[in-house]
């Protein structure tokens, strides 16, 4: 049985917007970095930073530097691209903590 390669897995997989949604969430349970590069998976695999670029009219090189591991992403510049790949920012309550016995 041939391996398939990881990358390409996933961002075949990332095409789907619902499996995206779920990999956005548990890469930013994660951490701010690797959220920012959980972004640009998506944006690789809905087309790529260029045709990203163009739609939110920000100049790639800033989007490589604002997706990167180092990021610090204006929250204005992250909406704007989420809502590009089909995102939209949304906030719930956390689940209250269970008590120790």
């Amino acid at each position: 049985m041939p391996s398939v390669d990881y990358d390409e897995y996933l961002l075949n997989e990332l095409k789907d917007l619902e499996y995206a949604a779920g990999y956005l969430t548990a890469c930013l349970e994660e951490g701010e970095d690797v959220f920012l590069v959980g972004v640009r998976n998506i944006a690789k695999a809905q087309g790529g930073m260029k045709a990203l670029s163009k739609a939110t009219q920000l100049n790639r090189e800033s989007l490589y530097d604002m997706l990167s591991e180092d990021g610090n992403p204006r929250l204005s510049s992250l909406t704007t691209v989420l809502g590009q790949l089909g995102f939209k920012v949304e906030f719930s309550l956390k689940t209250p903590a269970t008590k120790a016995a």
